[in-house]
């Protein structure tokens, strides 16, 4: 099934480039309309209808915030909403989270970054449109659907109570908590078939299905609070079981009454990404143990991203890992939200794909020689195991970079050796080397001295004074003359270089006392 989306950005470059480059027939969509502003695009949520809206969050009238508030105060259920942001507009996505936005996309936008999470959205779509096409028949589908409903934020009210206290079990209830579980996709089935078996026999617990490899267990709580529900017993069972698997389990806040279970739903999900910065270990974790330990959404991510692209441009192995260690003691020190890091990895991770020779061309997220850009925005990994991942990514880039440089640097030193001395009277530096040969200038050094055993410095001034020379031997110019016609803009340089290069002064050299 396709679904319609509808673009806003003020920025005509940005809309264009979205619409050209990013493959949405493909993705399962199909692109409805666009504008530049949140005013028109209220107007066209409502009369277009759409499935996805991708919006900016700075435009001119209405921003992309103000616009997603205004159309929740009025509207319910679909669009979903994509918001675009730079590095330094990742404080909106606090104001986006409290709208119930998860999804962001950095500017500039990547079209295989962004293919990703519109694939994260297809899926989100295909299921919720099952969801409304399966009619609840029995008693646990019927509070499954209920339930459903208020965990994505429908109002309840007394007939909705009344649906709720006939089933079996639900009036008895004091209070009520939902429990998320996490599992990788290939566990999934397997211990959602088990955790139904435990709980089959205890009235007051639903289970509910929400995205990929997350389960949603509401259950009842027994009015005396000294006393552990059934539910509770159930998942410490199912915790011993899979000890040594990828498991979390998180537990909300408990509330009075069914109607306000939203609210342990939020704050499950929040307990959840904490687990972020836990070992990779099955476990549990409540929310009385992390509420108020609130995650940062402001960092020094250009310091961050400068010194690990640094690295690789340097090809400095030991300085990649260095300064991945020092990343994640930052984003440890300050809790950084995991939303965040995760867009930061992805980000650079694309970023260092595209220094790799041959990636342009490789048509995917495989380079080709096996770089790989992994798809881990819904998967289950820790701080420790994602910037894992982004080591292997750097530390296989670099390798692929230096055995393209080794191959290339045979050839290359002769043409650039070449060329110092047809130009070595210029005013030739080893930047401006470099930008004639496509080099970072700290390799080209590097090469230099690799190769010709001297610093570019060294040859250079090497060529001018055996120039000079020549000229001092079969001409009749001026010193001055000489030195600038050389490449020596300062006498006194040229002076310098000269009696340190031929042990006399260039007087005397003309003289013939060599």
């Amino acid at each position: 099934m396709k679904y319609k989306v509808l673009l806003i950005d003020d920025e005509p470059s940005a809309l264009e480039g979205m619409q050209l480059w990013i493959n949405w027939e493909e993705l399962g969509f199909e692109l409805c309309g666009t504008c530049g502003n949140g005013r028109e695009g209220l107007q066209l949520m409502k009369q277009l209808q759409p499935d996805l809206v991708i919006t900016d969050v700075n435009m001119p009238l209405m921003n992309g915030l103000e616009m997603i508030e205004a159309w929740q105060q009025q509207n319910t259920g679909r669009p979903k909403f994509v918001i675009l942001s730079g590095y330094s507009e990742f404080e909106y996505a606090r104001t986006a989270i409290s709208y119930g936005i998860s999804h962001y996309l950095l500017k500039p936008v990547f079209p295989e970054e962004a293919a990703e999470e519109l694939r994260e959205i297809h899926q989100e779509l295909e299921q919720e449109e099952s969801r409304r096409m399966i009619h609840e028949i029995a008693s646990e589908e019927e509070a499954a659907a209920l339930i459903r409903g208020l965990l994505y934020g429908k109002k309840g009210d007394q007939a909705l109570q009344n649906q709720l206290d006939a089933l079996p079990g639900f009036r008895e209830a004091g209070a009520w908590n939902l429990c998320l579980l996490q599992t990788v996709p290939e566990l999934y089935a397997e211990l959602r078939g088990r955790t139904a078996s435990l709980l089959a026999a205890y009235p007051a617990i639903v289970m509910i299905d929400l995205e990929a490899g997350l389960l949603g267990i509401v259950y009842g709580m027994p009015a005396d609070s000294r006393e552990v529900s059934r539910a509770e017993e159930a998942l410490s069972v199912l915790l011993q079981e899979y000890s040594g698997s990828m498991l979390y389990i998180a537990a909300g806040a408990p509330v009075t009454s069914l109607l306000c279970i939203e609210d342990s739903y939020c704050s499950a999900k929040e307990t959840l990404l904490h687990f972020f910065y836990a070992p990779d270990a099955a476990g549990v974790l409540t929310y009385r143990e992390i509420e108020g330990n609130a995650f940062s959404y402001s960092y020094d991510h250009i310091r961050l991203m400068d010194a690990l692209l640094d690295s690789v441009n340097l090809l400095d192995l030991d300085g990649y890992r260095q300064a991945l260690e020092e990343a994640e003691q930052s984003f440890r020190a300050q809790q950084v939200a995991p939303e965040v890091v995760k867009k930061f990895v992805i980000h650079l991770m694309y970023r260092i794909f595209e220094l790799v020779p041959g990636a342009e061309n490789s048509g995917g997220e495989q380079g080709p020689a096996g770089l790989e850009i992994p798809e881990i925005q819904q998967a289950m990994y820790s701080l420790s195991s994602l910037l894992g991942r982004l080591l292997s990514c750097g530390e296989r880039a670099i390798h692929l970079l230096v055995r393209e440089q080794n191959h290339k640097s045979h050839g290359i030193v002769q043409e650039i050796n070449r060329y110092i001395g047809e130009h070595y009277h210029e005013s030739l530096s080893i930047q401006k080397l470099a930008e004639v040969f496509f080099l970072h200038p700290v390799y080209l050094g590097q090469l230099l001295i690799k190769k010709n055993g001297m610093t570019f410095n060294e040859q250079l001034h090497q060529l001018r004074i055996q120039a000079a020379a020549h000229l001092l031997r079969g001409s009749k110019l001026k010193l001055s003359e000489i030195a600038e016609r050389v490449g020596y803009a300062n006498y006194g340089q040229f002076l310098k270089r000269f009696e340190k290069e031929m042990h006399m002064g260039p007087s005397e050299y003309r003289q013939g006392k060599f």
